[in-house]
């Protein structure tokens, strides 16, 4: 059954997103802006003349650039990485580089670029994350120099990227991150759940709707009467916060992570709405509510760690939790420290009420450039090598497997196979070398977070998840809101508003899930959020939408 029904288009990912915009009317979204320096008026040292797609960079004479570098607990940098040989050897390429570690880098960088001293690329950036930079002018607008990529615009033509790439732009037309591009969108978060109880149960691993899926759980309470089917994780900062953002878009709304700052476009009413108060809301919180009430859903769920969780799946207090394809090899590494026997598998996410929908971006972690990076005499050097490292083909499996025949090797039909003594993903368990600890290779400052073609992104992904990620492939993907960017003014008005409205969402979701307060209590709940200035939070998002329309048709 494939149900359909009005549903609100989600808008506002991220604590910035809003400020996003499309530029104004530039050929309906092809992403091709006008350069607005020629070629002759940047920093010629080591860029080569020939440079298109399908060219291997490698500067004209040595060059190096300045690099903020996130530095990874899991892989912290190394100075001989065989990655930065590489590059040095092959591309004639060495980086000056300012290292913050994982735990501090969003404020590292705010500190750097706040202070003027940002080194000319600063890494690991998510879209949104640029926003707050944009007016004091110490970063690039990348999109008047984009020409000058030439693999960057065949991927956004080829992949029909445009009209997601005008979202980045801000009230002046431009925008100012680079992002990671992603051929298609692909889903990483579903429920695992203990696969041989599921067959001892004859139940299936796609289940078709939400409802469905709780038809199953009550089998399987009614099997094992002493336990939760579900004990879940991941909230650490709100009400299950993985879990809702999954099941959301199904519900026709946002949740959770996906929350942002809690607005999202009616398509009936032409306007935007707040999540938190919508009927469609209510709907996904009923949901879960229902599974704590009929024993389905252990009620620690909202507050217990993680690594809690991992114990009562591993020991078969439960059997089923949210997971992605790598938390779900700790929980069988869990199965295995604690002697349990059993198998798990990953679930096609079900449908709901709004339909069979899911959410997901194709723009994903980028970079951002400094503002003073475009007086550097190297300049266009720079944007061919950021150019073929991060969009061609080449640099793209590069930075993913490393050098064929040293780390991986590739066979006639294009298949990949990593070296028998390096291990990534658990593609090979127990060697002693890791591609990322090791190398350097498959490392989030130079790969953009996977973002490429749909056979690299899946090259190294298990077989199970290849086949979980096909399994989602009909579904049809959430819909994007019309943009409505914020002044600076605006964007000062509203953050205190957004906050408070986010936190109450976020009490209240947990009060009715675990019927603390009674879902009779939904209409003094909006009532609530209307004290706290949702109206007009509102009324100022609908004004910049309609002035941005207005303004650029």
């Amino acid at each position: 059954m494939r149900t359909t029904r009005k549903r609100s288009v989600a808008f506002a990912a991220t604590a910035t997103t809003l400020a996003l915009a499309l530029a104004a009317c530039s050929g309906g979204g092809s992403g091709g802006d006008e350069a607005t320096a020629d070629a002759s008026e940047l920093g010629q040292v080591g860029a080569m003349e020939d440079y298109d797609v399908g060219t291997t960079f490698k500067a004209t004479e040595p060059v190096t650039f300045g690099l903020m570098y996130r530095d990874h607990p899991n892989y912290p940098l190394k100075d001989d990485w065989d990655i930065l040989t590489k590059l040095k050897e092959n591309q004639n390429v060495e980086f000056d580089i300012q290292t913050a570690p994982l735990s501090d880098w969003q404020q590292a960088q705010s500190i750097a670029i706040g202070a003027g001293n940002a080194p000319d690329i600063i890494s690991v950036t998510y879209p949104g994350q640029e926003v707050p930079f944009v007016a004091g002018g110490a970063i690039l607008p990348v999109s008047d120099y984009v020409e000058f990529m030439p693999n960057f615009q065949d991927k956004v033509e080829k992949w029909d990227l445009g009209a997601e790439l005008d979202r980045l732009r801000q009230e002046d037309g431009k925008f100012y991150l680079l992002p990671g591009l992603r051929e298609s969108v692909r889903p990483m978060y579903t429920y695992a759940v203990r696969k041989d109880v599921w067959d001892q149960l004859g139940l299936s691993l796609e289940p078709e709707t939400f409802e469905d899926f709780k038809a199953d759980l009550e089998k399987v309470k009614a099997a094992y009467p002493d336990r939760y089917p579900i004990s879940d994780r991941w909230s650490a900062n709100g009400p299950l916060e993985a879990t809702l953002n999954v099941a959301a878009p199904a519900f026709g709304t946002i949740a959770g992570w996906g929350f942002g700052e809690g607005v999202q476009w009616d398509e009936d009413a032409e306007e935007f709405v707040y999540a938190g108060a919508s009927d469609e809301y209510r709907e996904l919180v009923e949901y879960y509510h229902g599974l704590v009430a009929d024993g389905l859903m252990d009620p620690e769920s909202l507050t217990q760690e993680d690594d809690q969780a991992l114990q009562k799946m591993g020991s078969g207090q439960a059997f089923a939790q949210l997971t992605n394809d790598q938390e779900v090899l700790k929980i069988r590494d869990t199965f295995t420290e604690l002697g349990t026997q059993g198998e798990v598998a990953m679930i096609r996410v079900p449908a709901g009420p709004a339909g069979d929908i899911q959410g997901g971006q194709r723009l994903v972690s980028g970079l951002m450039l400094s503002s003073t990076a475009a007086e550097e005499d190297d300049f266009l050097a720079m944007l061919q090598f950021l150019d073929w490292l991060y969009y061609s083909d080449e640099g793209l499996e590069f930075a993913k497997w490393g050098v064929e025949g040293e780390t991986y090797t590739k066979d006639a039909d294009g298949t990949r196979t990593l070296a028998a003594d390096v291990d990534q993903n658990g593609l090979n368990p127990g060697a002693p070398k890791s591609l990322n600890v090791d190398f350097g290779y498959h490392n989030g400052v130079w790969m953009l977070e996977h973002g490429s073609t749909d056979d690299l992104d899946q090259s190294m992904l298990r077989p199970e998840v290849v086949e979980f990620v096909e399994s989602m492939s009909d579904k049809e993907l959430a819909p994007v809101a019309p943009p409505a960017p914020l002044n600076e003014l605006e964007r000062e008005q509203v953050s205190l508003w957004q906050t408070a409205l986010r936190d109450h969402v976020w009490q209240n979701t947990a009060a009715f899930i675990l019927g603390q307060r009674p879902l009779s209590e939904w209409d003094a709940y909006v009532a609530e959020l209307e004290s706290k200035n949702m109206q007009q939070y509102l009324d100022v998002v609908n004004e910049a939408q309609q002035r941005y329309a207005e303004k650029n048709g």
